[in-house]
């Protein structure tokens, strides 16, 4: 993948393009016909995708892959949607410090 590969993120998403899916990975399944990239904690909204030709994978150490075998639309109740062209990625969940942990991004 080049080093000048495009990312894209909506609030506590990122999704960085990779070569390929790892091996080994599960299925996640669809939440009422839609992908679901990531809830959010605090408002329970979510990260969204309704296209039948997207595929969302898990690796047993918890990283998530997305395979889209045509440009989809991303959506959030709180965020603009985002266009995210055909191709293979990795979803990453941001993250943050604080002086007692490190948790994910509350969105």
């Amino acid at each position: 993948m080049s080093k000048r590969a495009k990312q894209y993120r909506q609030g506590d998403v990122l999704i960085v393009p990779v070569s390929e899916v790892p091996k080994g990975v599960k299925k996640v399944e669809r939440e009422n016909g839609r992908i679901v990239l990531a809830h959010g904690e605090a408002t329970g909204h979510a990260h969204t995708i309704d296209s039948l030709e997207a595929e969302f994978y898990e690796t047993v150490e918890g990283e998530r892959y997305l395979e889209l075998g045509s440009p989809v639309a991303v959506a959030h109740q709180e965020h603009a949607t985002i266009d995210v062209p055909a191709g293979t990625y990795k979803v990453i969940r941001q993250r943050e410090y604080s002086p007692s942990e490190i948790r994910n991004v509350r969105d």
